[in-house]
């Protein structure tokens, strides 16, 4: 893989994100010459914690703003796309929808435009996910399941993943869509994802807590492993243009409640405190998990990293953040 991204130029949406500062890193590493555009500056991240700003491009912006979008890419003769850009919390998105519709939504559609007035760009990695699927009666989802949202997060991936297969289909922008699971690991500040606040109580001593009833069901995938999706799914589109305005499903097809997935991090953690439920948690999915026959079939794709040796690379990371 490393032949292909050497000197290839590259622009990131979202680098400042979770799973953008571990996707920065890993280009570094294969050589890619990278352009990132980052809106706020967050001196906790792990782009700018793990000093990769000095090897790469930064462009200051929002995802929104169609003219810079089309001045980088032209600029700086962008050949790869990989979008991460999005509000992703799902709690937020229901207080502030517009926020979120705007950048999630306008953000996309802007990104796609831009890239269709730009013919340097030969690919582009779209970050959909699992919520884009939406409430289902039947489960796993497969990529051929409908997209239909009913909630502000849901209906903005919904919709972001629909506009990319338009302009896939409609414009013939070589673009593929990643559909994931829930990312965690190392570099996640947001405490009130399950994973770094359940991890964080932990350490401080206090009892983990899960706003819902606990029994909503997710599936899970290491950042790294994500990481390593999209820059698969750049490659594998450049080698078969006809993968073109498809999606593909990524998970470790692991389903797990959020007591289970708390009490295993207990487990691991080797603590005696017990979760607290809330039962608080409305407006979202009871069960969501994915099947990733495809993308192991037509992209030979394997996860690099199981869920228990994810959860203590993790755990290590707080450790060593939170007490150093």
């Amino acid at each position: 893989m490393n032949h292909f991204w050497q000197d290839r130029l590259t622009f990131i949406t979202g680098a400042t994100g979770l799973v953008g500062g571990w996707l920065v890193k890993y280009l570094i590493k294969a050589g890619a010459d990278v352009v990132c555009l980052v809106r706020d500056w967050l001196p906790q991240s792990l782009l700018i914690q793990s000093g990769d700003l000095a090897k790469i491009k930064i462009v200051r912006g929002d995802i929104t703003d169609q003219p810079l979008l089309e001045r980088i890419l032209g600029e700086y003769e962008i050949d790869t796309v990989i979008h991460l850009a999005a509000q992703t919390i799902v709690g937020i998105a229901n207080r502030n929808p517009s926020s979120t519709f705007e950048s999630n939504i306008a953000g996309t559609w802007r990104l796609l435009e831009a890239c269709r007035l730009s013919p340097k760009v030969k690919q582009i990695v779209i970050a959909s996910s699992d919520k884009a699927y939406g409430d289902q009666l039947i489960l796993p989802y497969n990529e051929n399941t409908p997209l239909q949202g009913k909630h502000p997060y849901d209906v903005s991936k919904s919709c972001g993943d629909l506009i990319a297969q338009s302009y896939a289909h409609t414009f013939n922008l070589p673009l593929v869509i990643a559909r994931c699971g829930n990312f965690y690991g190392g570099g996640d500040l947001n405490w009130n994802r399950i994973i770094p606040g359940t991890i964080r109580s932990i350490l401080k001593g206090e009892n983990p807590i899960i706003r819902s009833d606990g029994q909503y069901i997710r599936d899970y995938l290491y950042v790294e492993d994500g990481a390593n999706v999209y820059m698969l799914l750049a490659k594998k589109l450049a080698e078969n243009p006809n993968l073109k305005g498809e999606a593909f499903n990524f998970s470790l097809e692991i389903k797990l409640t959020v007591v289970e997935l708390v009490n295993y991090i207990l487990h691991l953690m080797k603590s005696e405190l017990k979760p607290e439920i809330l039962n608080e948690a409305n407006h979202e999915i009871k069960a969501q998990f994915l099947s990733s026959k495809i993308a192991r079939e037509i992209l030979q794709w394997e996860p690099l990293i199981d869920l228990e040796t994810g959860l203590i690379k993790t755990i290590n990371w707080y450790k060593t953040i939170l007490f150093s």
